[in-house]
């Protein structure tokens, strides 16, 4: 009997880790293809030869990031040419190899 009873609990707490893990797979894997929502901002300077633009934005809730104007890298360089000066844009930034990179800016409508 104790030998069963061993037995139902080793299997029970092996389906429970597995659930668990897969669980948390689906969850990373929807969080890793889920956008990141857009922030406002507007651009103060672009520096193309150096692949970054300076841009005064709001709150990147994504990032935890209060609004202030800051250096981003850009994923593409030809991010660059979409936007002017004294644009007001929309964009999105993340960590990208431990930089923080706009992936995605498009003139504010």
């Amino acid at each position: 009997m104790k030998l069963v009873t061993t037995t139902v609990v080793a299997l029970s707490l092996a389906l429970s880790s597995l659930a668990y893990a897969d669980d948390a797979h689906h969850t990373e894997k929807a969080s890793a293809a889920a956008p990141a929502a857009l922030s406002s901002g507007e651009v103060k300077k672009i520096d193309k030869d150096a692949g970054k633009i300076t841009l005064k934005h709001g709150p990147l809730v994504n990032l935890d990031m209060a609004p202030m104007t800051m250096v981003f890298r850009v994923k593409e360089a030809s991010m660059l040419d979409k936007v002017k000066v004294g644009d007001k844009v929309n964009f999105a930034a993340d960590k990208v190899n431990g930089a923080l990179t706009v992936t995605q800016i498009e003139a504010a409508k």
